[in-house]
């Protein structure tokens, strides 16, 4: 067997392949009953694909071609490709949310990378919680890795209108609720919206997280926005198992593109996309793992003066495949100037500068110039004061101006079972003044922190023309929703925060900005609802469920389990036989 060596390097995939003893024999033997030859052990990077396909995964659907793609590229520049299989998140039917798996899916993408002779990964990301999940597990093993996003669904098409996936849902579903949509008609919408593979191609959670490991570095140029079934995603992917070979013989670790200056150029450019409010959890939580100092105020600090300069829903009219006609986010970032840590390092081996200094705008309606942007403000402001001691968020660039400063009575829904039992009643005591509360929705209510944040209207409400109320809750909300909804409460109500203090009739003052969000009641009287509370009893004493509630944190940490921050990088001295 032969032993190859990159600059003094031993690679770790030579632990495996190389010995010529009995661990050796067992490693290249029942490898060769696939049908691989000798030679694919002699020494080459061995090219770990993780891959997060799945029929229960429509987003991810098309994934298994994307991966034979990066096994040409992978071969092509030298490497052995070899994919794996880790669990797949699908947003739309896990139940009770994606979100409280996400961790979970994290541990088997660390665990599965540490333990097999991997000497770099390709991450096949898409659907909403594979992109931070896939990352958050790379990063706690550092090697060279690359990620590939799935793109987005063709834009949807109805009755002669485009139509976007989340983003129309809950218009049409409001529409209904109000009789104004027949029945009929939603249902039509169906098929009309969900046209190709691929995942949202609104700038939901999915497109946001795409844009963000485009502006961390950690995926090709143009990787957000290439559509799921052009084929020149599939290009993307041949190219990028080639670069990935190149990424071991340069020894390009993970930890060497996620540095701080990374981390701030993603929260600029999800400003400046009008980009998920999930992307500040996921950010956060990454950050965690690789070890970078990185906060919830720098999300506020760093979004401020950052306008939102991509014209797409929710916040805006267009959707991803225009957004990849006009340019993609090398245009944005090209448009940020010197907002952008433009000596960030990018997996391709340049700095995101040189990756952006000539990217071309071709349509000012979808992506508009800095000094005249779609909205003024793009960022994320984050929240503080009695009611959300540790942070909340909202999102100015999709909430109603007129609701940004709003003092109104509290309408309190204390589980998301409340919500839906009392939300239709026409007898329910609700104007549009009201500020609409729901509780026991964070990482430990729910479990999982699901995306209920986003509360639908009463239907009274709703046939008198109202489209918009103050919404408040610790839990989530759709990157693909709009609306004044304040998220992320932190503490949460289940774990003892003000928001399971909060009475029906209490007065709240939301002041976005002045970032102040205050419950109108004095501390004794707080003091005394306190001592009466009681935790909500936790619905599973079992398995994950049980492991996830006893050690998940708060929103402000990135709703990480607390044992998993940080990395144990690769290094495994046992042998299996």
């Amino acid at each position: 067997m032969g032993e190859q060596k990159f600059e003094g390097r031993r690679l770790r995939s030579r632990d495996w392949f190389e010995p010529a003893d009995k661990g050796g024999f067992i490693h290249r033997s029942w490898m060769k009953n696939q049908g691989y030859p000798d030679h694919v052990f002699d020494g080459r990077p061995v090219i770990g694909i993780c891959n997060t396909w799945s029929e229960l995964t429509p987003c991810n659907g098309h994934f298994r071609k994307i991966a034979e793609h990066v096994k040409r590229g992978v071969y092509e520049a030298g490497g052995f490709p070899l994919e794996f299989p880790v669990m797949s998140l699908g947003e739309n039917l896990m139940r009770p949310t994606a979100m409280l798996f996400r961790n979970l899916a994290s541990m088997d993408v660390e665990e599965t990378i540490r333990a097999n002779p991997l000497d770099g990964v390709i991450l096949l990301v898409g659907c909403d919680k594979t992109t931070p999940a896939c990352l958050m597990g790379a990063a706690s093993c550092d090697l060279p890795t690359l990620a590939i996003s799935g793109g987005a669904m063709l834009n949807g098409k109805f009755r002669g209108e485009e139509i976007g996936s989340g983003t129309n849902v809950w218009k049409f579903s409001e529409e209904v609720r109000s009789g104004a949509m027949p029945l009929c008609d939603f249902q039509e919408a169906e098929s009309c919206m969900s046209r190709s593979t691929g995942h949202c191609m609104t700038m939901g959670t999915a497109s946001t997280m795409a844009s963000v490991v485009e502006s961390l570095g950690v995926g090709m140029p143009m990787n957000a926005a290439i559509p799921a079934v052009d084929a020149r995603r599939y290009s993307l992917a041949h190219m990028a198992g080639r670069r990935i070979v190149e990424m071991v013989h340069e020894d390009l670790r993970l930890s060497r593109i996620l540095t701080r200056e990374a981390f701030e150029n993603a929260v600029r450019v999800v400003g400046a996309i009008g980009g998920s409010t999930n992307a500040v959890i996921h950010l956060l939580a990454i950050a965690g793992r690789i070890g970078v100092k990185f906060e919830l105020d720098d999300w506020d600090r760093l979004g401020q003066g950052v306008p939102c300069l991509v014209n797409l829903m929710p916040s805006g009219r267009y959707l991803m495949e225009d957004f990849y006609y006009a340019g993609g986010v090398p245009a944005v970032i090209r448009e940020l100037g010197d907002l952008i840590h433009r000596d960030a390092l990018t997996v391709n081996g340049r700095t995101i500068g040189e990756n952006t200094a000539e990217a071309p705008c071709w349509n000012r309606e979808v992506i508009m110039p800095f000094d005249r942007p779609f909205a003024p403000q793009g960022g994320i402001a984050v929240l503080r004061g009695n009611l959300s001691p540790d942070g909340a968020v909202i999102k100015p660039s999709a909430a109603t101006p007129e609701l940004m400063q709003h003092r109104g009575r509290a309408v309190v829904f204390e589980t998301i079972e409340d919500l839906h039992a009392r939300i239709d009643d026409p007898d329910l005591d609700i104007d549009e003044t009201c500020v609409m509360v729901l509780k026991n929705c964070g990482p430990k209510g729910y479990p999982g922190m699901a995306e209920v944040g986003n509360m639908p209207l009463p239907p009274k409400l709703l046939k008198r023309g109202i489209t918009d109320m103050v919404r408040i809750s610790d839990a989530r909300m759709s990157g693909t929703a709009y609306g004044t909804v304040v998220l992320h409460v932190a503490p949460e109500a289940a774990a003892g925060g003000t928001l399971a203090l909060v009475e029906n009739g209490d007065f709240i003052e939301l002041d976005v900005a002045g970032r102040r969000l205050h419950l109108d009641v004095s501390d004794d009287e707080l003091a005394r609802r306190r001592e009466r509370w009681q935790p909500p009893a936790m619905a599973h004493q079992r398995g994950y469920y049980k492991l996830y509630t006893d050690h998940v944190m708060q929103a402000n940490h990135g709703a990480d389990l607390d044992f998993l921050v940080g990395s144990s990088g690769v290094e495994v001295t046992r042998e299996s036989h």
